[in-house]
């Protein structure tokens, strides 16, 4: 009648979770159908131009960033001070180049001094900066223009001419006089990174245009320095975007109409370009209405055998509470005379010997008097442990009760069960639980009974249970066989206390 009333729960179960799919399905897909056109629509007029404020913030934190670490510099009271005092440590100076490199993962950091013309960097003096030098006409120009900074691409000459984006940032002194150009480089390299990141985040094409219009970063659709003059489609509206600076404008290229959001970032004096499709946003409408129709599935599917799950492991745990002893994790009495029925009939069927082991901890009471209940629980673990630890895994193993252990082993003789019991005995008095300061051990009392051909477990379990008080009756810690037969007696045994 249970098992009957558990198929009909997974019944019922099923039957709510396929009525949760449909319901699921067809009201994604209704949705989908009043949504498209307003979703599109939306798409268009405001996805973009959310994506390059959400783009604005990334580049203020990571394109922006050398640029204010490059003003950091140049307003550093340190820098100045060190010119203003002769530039006569340079080890000070490269130190301090290192120290800003390292500390804000730049790839490198420089300080060109105006009245040495040194180029200092982190591995010290670079050179001498010349007006002779074509290489060198970047600090000129810097030095004569009247913005504080500029951004300029050029190879690394301290490493390996690395191709660069050098934030110049011109050194003033406290009253004003031009002392000198600080500052960091990006490689090109991690800048590309950074625009595959945003490309890979936003799923759009992106890329940064100089007031020139020429390709300042790109991606491999728009390579660095191309003109959007002369790009397919965008050069019918590049004029227009390079005089309004920000807006949304549309072009066509290869018959699909793209659709541009164009900023300007003041921090780097560039224009950044995000592009789109039309086809590509219904592409995610539709991408999402089968990833929901799909979500609903998975998602009922899991409450499907979740459910099935959980009434199964309460079910096992129900019977795992019935048939396990809670303290020790062994099996308990209920579950041990199923185990043992099932041992007596197969050495019956067999002819195989099978022999019990009944265990007493002796004078375990004085465990729990001395040092609490707890700890007399800790160690009954401990003694569970170790008995368990002695047997082969067709063994059976059982809390019989209190600090009672009943072991039952199939294909042993008495003379085996005999060597058997004495190393559990020599197992369990080697064994110990260590509280506080004291190392807590016990010795074990053990009671062998073996299998007759017309024994019945309980009678099995009796002689096991006689063989026991014997061997406490000797002394305690000892193995005792059990006695030869002998004609039954109805009066009582008095066996004394544990």
């Amino acid at each position: 009648m249970k098992l009957g009333r558990f198929g009909d729960k997974q019944r019922l179960i099923a039957a709510i979770c396929l009525l949760l799919v449909i319901g699921f399905a067809v009201t994604v897909v209704v949705n989908y159908q009043v949504s498209k056109s307003a979703i599109r629509k939306s798409m268009v007029a405001n996805e973009l131009p959310l994506t390059s404020d959400n783009l604005y913030s990334e580049i203020q934190k990571d394109l922006v960033r050398p640029i204010v670490i490059s003003s950091m510099m140049a307003s550093d009271t340190f820098l100045r001070d060190w010119v203003l005092s002769g530039e006569t440590d340079v080890e000070r100076m490269t130190r301090y180049l290192r120290e800003v490199k390292d500390r804000y993962s730049a790839f490198t950091s420089f300080f060109v001094s105006e009245r040495t013309r040194t180029y200092y960097q982190t591995g010290g003096v670079l050179k001498k900066v010349s007006q002779d030098e074509p290489r060198d006409a970047w600090y000129f120009r810097v030095r004569a223009m009247s913005m504080p900074y500029e951004i300029n691409i050029d190879p690394d000459q301290a490493n390996k001419d690395t191709t660069t984006i050098f934030i110049n940032y011109r050194v003033l002194d406290y009253t004003g006089r031009f002392i000198g150009v600080t500052g960091v480089g990006l490689t090109m390299d991690a800048a590309r990174r950074l625009i595959d990141t945003y490309q890979k985040r936003y799923d759009r094409d992106i890329y940064f245009v100089d007031r020139q219009g020429l390709v300042a970063l790109g991606s491999s659709a728009h390579a660095q320095g191309s003109d959007i003059r002369k790009s397919p489609g965008l050069n019918d509206i590049a004029e227009s975007i390079l005089r309004k600076g920000s807006g949304s404008f549309q072009y066509v290229q290869n018959g699909h109409e793209r659709l541009l959001n164009v900023r300007l970032i003041p921090e780097l004096n560039w224009y950044l370009f995000v592009e789109g499709t039309d086809d590509e946003a219904m592409s995610a409408v539709r991408s999402t209405l089968y990833y929901n129709l799909a979500l609903g599935i998975a998602i009922t599917l899991i409450v499907l055998l979740a459910t099935s799950y959980t009434i199964n492991r309460y079910q096992s745990q129900l019977e795992e509470m019935a048939t396990t002893d809670k303290l020790t994790g062994l099996a308990n009495r209920q579950a041990f005379d199923v185990l043992l029925a099932q041992s007596i009939s197969e050495s019956h069927r067999t002819g195989s010997p099978l022999c019990a082991l009944m265990i007493d901890i002796d004078l375990f009471k004085n465990v729990n008097d001395n040092f609490g209940h707890l700890v007399g629980d800790k160690v009954l673990r401990t003694i569970a442990r170790a008995i368990k630890g002695t047997l082969r895994a067709s063994d059976i193993l059982c809390r019989w009760g209190g600090e009672e252990f009943l072991v039952v082993v199939k294909n042993t003789d008495l003379d085996q069960a005999q060597v058997l019991g004495e190393k559990i005995r020599h197992v369990l008095q080697s064994s110990g639980v260590l509280y506080k300061a004291t190392r807590i051990t016990v010795t074990a009392s053990i009671g062998i009974s073996a299998y007759h051909g017309d024994d019945t477990p309980d009678r099995l379990i009796s002689r096991a249970d006689d063989a026991l008080y014997a061997a406490k009756a000797q002394g305690r810690n000892r193995v005792q066989l059990e006695a030869p037969p002998v004609p039954h007696s109805t009066q009582p045994t008095d066996k004394g206390n544990s």
